[in-house]
């Protein structure tokens, strides 16, 4: 029975069998985790379908369509010389198992060099693989740089990748029981679990190389299988795959860190088919770098792929290039997970196959995604970050610091610098791959990253500032408060980097929070003080904030002057008397505002002592006022007042008036007299007074006596003419009984004055 098709379901349940056909019933439900991740049921099969490449008559070109091919996520081309290259550019399409659309044409990356990990047989030139999800038709085309057949190596196949699927969400099959199995297309041939089954090729496309040297190290290196200097024993069948393999005689205990070790995802976590590859792992002495990379080609998959990623590489990685196991030694996809790459144990020190030349000693970090015109998300550069300390911390390397590398082949890099095998090299402890070899990988924006991996895994926290104090009011550069803050900070570094924080006062710290806060409470002392922030990174160093000057003050303001009322000068009526209210406020550190809240609403400035109001006649207003300084402490304080109008028939006259009537007169009328020493007098009991006049161009003059004494000489001339004008206004201290007597000065040619009464406030 063969199987036609396979349909993918997030999980599955069989629920009928009719006329040998298995029927599965979808279960829905949605999971933060990616499907594949821990999952209990054993390794996915992963299958590599192989299809030559039909090249033109003239050689330039080579290309390869399939309508209807086996279900795959990840393809790419191969070619039997592992040390040729594909100097021209190579493209493929998809067709997309959900959709049944077809993808545009897309680049795959032709810088791989297949002898990465050399000194074995079968090992192939590829490109880079690349996934493009689940597909069930491509096309490829392959051309040659200089347009001849010297350009494309012999052997060109596409090699398509199903990476399989773990048991606990399960792939559901379509079965018809009446086929029968059916032969293959004599141009395609598909491998699975075995990594014994080589696709059917002439024998001049796929030879055996000859010895060489392994990248990463001087020496030569038998290409025979049996071959495996510095391996540990192989562990044994029944043993499940784990991220740490155990000790045994040829094989020390791991190394501890000088930083933790961040959350791995295990081969068997990511569902790993190690019967793909049943060599022993090879160990080496120490890590003194870790060299960056990106792979698979695409920013667009789910992270929910990401195991399934992995396990194409996996598959890619020994079925197509012929190594023995994936290159790197860790993946990281753009989420921030991490997954345990070639196997041997994530806290040893395995010799993988990532950077022709320089494997040795060093540990390869792929992260999953193209960064060549867009940077790697935070979650990828921390999760690279944490690996590279944890890693590098296990021999004493520090991230930000150098690395002596030998060259174990001859070679070139990205910038044209030329390695020679045998010869040592100075590198940066975090690099990037195109620093060891002749390529973009990991991208122009992931490489401009690498700074920053460096300085979040090495420490310590950047970018560490006080940013809010809540509880307090910020006038200039200084807080004021009560006493009780909260104090807010922001890091460049990632949260997980950070082991703790401190607030620290004058020096001394008084609170302390995990990494993963932002803010922490504190209570002050009366007084000025220094408030900091010293976060301790991962690796112990400890950076500390610029200090903000917090003033603890929990003494109230006083009013040095109490609010008072006086009249002042203006027009006078029944419901608008013009008045001042006077007050001045101080604080021992620093008054914020003073603020009137009835009659009316006001606030006035710490420097403002007066301001103009108007209140009615003949009503009892209380002033309220409350002075608060910068730190919230509040003293209130009130006046009240009554403005009283004294009409001028309430005046004892002496000498001759005659009265005048008109609606712009106080009460409809007023006094006018022209006779020298003719005199008003009121008698009242208050604590400040305004006379009130009309005005005009031939208006008079008069003096003012105030309790028997002559206070004034008030000239009521105006260009223009005014009624009820307070022209003239005393005030006192405290209300008392006074006199206010007018007389009229006879002032030569233009004697008349008009009163319109007297106005005081009670």
């Amino acid at each position: 029975m063969r199987v036609k098709r396979r349909i993918w379901a997030t999980a599955a349940v069989a629920t009928t069998a009719v006329a040998g056909v298995l029927v599965f019933e979808g279960v829905t439900g949605t999971s933060d985790v990616p499907d594949d991740l821990g999952s209990s049921s054993g390794p996915a099969q992963t299958e590599v379908h192989r299809s030559a490449l039909k090249v033109s008559k003239d050689g330039a070109s080579a290309t390869l369509r399939q309508d209807d091919s086996e279900p795959f996520s990840m393809l790419g081309v191969t070619w039997t010389d592992p040390s040729a290259k594909i100097t021209g550019t190579v493209e493929a399409r998809t067709r997309s198992v959900p959709s049944g659309d077809w993808s545009a044409w897309l680049p795959i990356d032709t810088e791989v060099d297949g002898r990465t990990e050399a000194g074995r047989p079968g090992t192939r030139g590829t490109t880079e693989p690349r996934w493009v999800g689940l597909s069930d038709g491509v096309e490829v085309r392959v051309t040659s740089g200089g347009g001849t057949s010297a350009g494309l190596p012999a052997g060109l196949r596409l090699d398509t990748v199903d990476p399989g699927r773990a048991g606990s969400a399960p792939i559901a099959y379509a079965v018809d029981a009446t086929d029968e199995p059916t032969a293959e297309p004599t141009d395609t041939t598909t491998e699975s679990a075995s990594p014994s089954a080589e696709p059917t090729e002439a024998p001049t496309e796929e030879t055996t190389p000859p010895a060489t040297e392994e990248p990463g190290t001087s020496a030569p290196v038998d290409p025979s299988p049996t071959t495996d200097p510095g391996s540990a024993s192989p562990p044994a069948p029944s043993e499940s795959p784990s991220a740490t393999a155990e000790p045994t005689a040829t094989l020390p205990p791991p190394l501890p860190s000088t930083a933790p070790k961040p959350p791995i995802v295990s081969r068997a976590g990511w569902n790993a088919d190690e019967s793909l590859n049943d060599e022993s792992p090879d160990y080496m002495d120490t890590v003194k770098a870790v060299f960056v990379h990106h792979t698979a080609q695409t920013n667009t998959y789910s992270c929910a792929d990401s195991a399934a990623i992995v396990r194409g590489l996996h598959a890619y990685h020994v079925q197509s290039n012929g190594w023995k196991d994936l290159g790197y030694n860790f993946i990281v996809d753009k989420c921030g997970t991490v997954f345990e790459g070639r196997k041997g144990g994530v806290d040893r020190a395995v010799l993988g196959a990532h950077t022709y030349g320089f494997n040795r000693e060093t540990a390869g970090i792929a992260v999953i995604g193209l960064y060549t015109d867009s940077a790697a998300a935070t979650a990828a550069t921390t999760a690279v970050a944490r690996v590279a300390a944890w890693k590098l911390g296990q021999y004493g390397v520090s991230p930000s610091g150098t690395a002596t590398l030998t060259a174990g082949a001859n070679g070139t890099n990205h910038a044209g610098k030329a390695f020679t095998g045998g010869t040592a090299y100075p590198f940066a402890a975090v690099s990037g791959h195109r620093d060891g070899y002749n390529t973009e990988c990991p991208g122009t924006k992931l490489y401009a990253q690498l700074p920053t991996i460096r300085g979040y895994a090495a420490g310590p926290v950047t970018g560490l500032a006080v940013k809010s104090v809540t509880g307090a009011v910020l006038s200039g550069t200084s807080y004021y408060t009560k006493a009780d803050i909260t104090v807010g900070w922001s890091a460049t570094t990632p949260a997980v980097l950070v082991t703790k924080y401190e607030l620290l006062v004058d020096g001394k710290p008084v609170a302390t929070a995990p990494g993963s806060a932002t803010s922490a409470k504190a209570t002050l002392a009366v007084g000025t003080h220094k408030v900091q922030v010293r976060a301790t990174h991962q690796s112990g160093k400890t950076s500390v904030s610029a200090a903000a000057t917090v003033v603890a003050d929990r003494t109230a303001p006083a009013f040095s002057t109490k609010p008072n009322l006086s009249l002042r000068t203006g027009t006078v009526s029944t419901t608008a008397v013009p008045l001042t209210l006077k007050w001045k406020a101080s604080d021992a550190v620093q008054l914020r505002d003073v603020r009137l809240t009835a009659p009316v609403a006001r606030t006035y400035g710490p420097t403002v002592t007066s301001a103009s109001h108007t209140a009615k006649s003949a009503v009892a207003t209380t002033w309220k006022m409350t002075a608060y300084d910068r730190a919230g402490n509040s003293l209130a304080a009130s006046v009240a007042g009554t403005p009283v109008i004294l009409q001028e028939t309430s005046a004892t006259k002496s000498g001759t008036w005659s009265s005048r009537s008109s609606s712009s007169y106080l009460g409809g009328k007023s006094y006018s007299s022209g006779t020298r020493n003719a005199a008003l007098t009121w008698t009242f009991t208050g604590r400040s007074a305004a006379w009130v006049v009309s005005r005009a161009s031939t208006s008079g003059q008069a003096y003012v006596y105030v309790d028997g004494v002559k206070a004034a000489t008030v000239d009521l001339k105006s260009s223009t003419t005014k009624y009820r004008q307070a022209i003239w206004t005393k005030s006192w201290s405290a209300s008392a009984k006074h006199t206010v007597k007018i007389v009229v000065v006879g002032t030569s040619g233009r004697p008349t004055v008009t009163t319109d009464g007297l106005v005081y406030i009670k």
